[in-house]
């Protein structure tokens, strides 16, 4: 099997086990304003950009009669509750791995993250195996015009590394950032976030794996 162009990660929950800790924000900024969020809404704000997820919690508390807040007064309790934790997120199974298979193969990566600038730095202090990702399209980039499930961050990200989305692998978790893989035309993985439904990713085109571990095997040898 011939080997992608390139690997375009995502960060958040891919590499990195910080979904549950995000989740764990916005649950308890959106409590301080009154709402409590389902199972199923923390999921939907998962792989998108900081502000298009304080946009659809504004939402959620104001469907509920409830006063909505500013998107700077939401932030403004999230933010540090978010960052407390962040710090704390551990590599997820097999990502260290895959980043040193690709190192060793000398495959390009980029990361493709909704996170922003700052928000990456936090979270890959802990960790500087990271640093061999040296390209990175954040959600903040300001030549990202649309954050995921638009393709725009993984096309940003192909074009930077020199190479074509089709030709490339495109890691993620959530169903936003699947279908932002999908629309951009790489071949997708995906670890779904345990318990995820399903239903809620694209219905083709994605390979599903049960942690990152598994694709390794598929890196085998010199790039062909």
């Amino acid at each position: 099997m011939a080997h992608p162009a390139a690997c375009l990660f995502d960060l958040d929950g891919l590499l990195l086990d910080t979904e549950p800790l995000h989740a764990e924000a916005w649950q308890q900024a959106a409590q301080h304003f009154g709402r409590e969020l389902t199972d199923g809404e923390l999921m939907q704000l998962r792989g998108r950009r900081r502000l298009d997820c304080a946009d659809q919690v504004r939402l959620w508390i104001g469907a509920g009669g409830l006063e909505v807040p500013s998107p700077e007064a939401l932030l403004a309790i999230r933010q540090p509750i978010a960052e407390a934790l962040l710090i704390q997120a551990q590599p997820m199974a097999g990502a260290q791995a895959l980043v040193q298979r690709c190192l060793d193969l000398a495959l390009p990566m980029a990361l493709a993250t909704s996170s922003s600038r700052e928000a990456v730095l936090l979270k890959a202090q802990p960790h500087p195996w990271l640093e061999a990702i040296q390209e990175r399209v954040h959600g903040d980039d300001s030549e990202l015009k649309r954050g995921k499930p638009h393709p725009d961050v993984f096309q940003l990200a192909a074009q930077r590394l020199g190479v074509n989305c089709a030709d490339s692998w495109a890691f993620e978790d959530s169903p936003a950032g699947a279908e932002a893989a999908l629309a951009a035309g790489c071949r997708v993985f995906v670890v779904p976030a345990p318990g995820a439904d399903r239903k809620l990713y694209p219905g083709k085109g994605t390979e599903m794996l049960t942690s990152l571990v598994d694709v390794l095997p598929l890196l085998e040898g010199t790039p062909q």
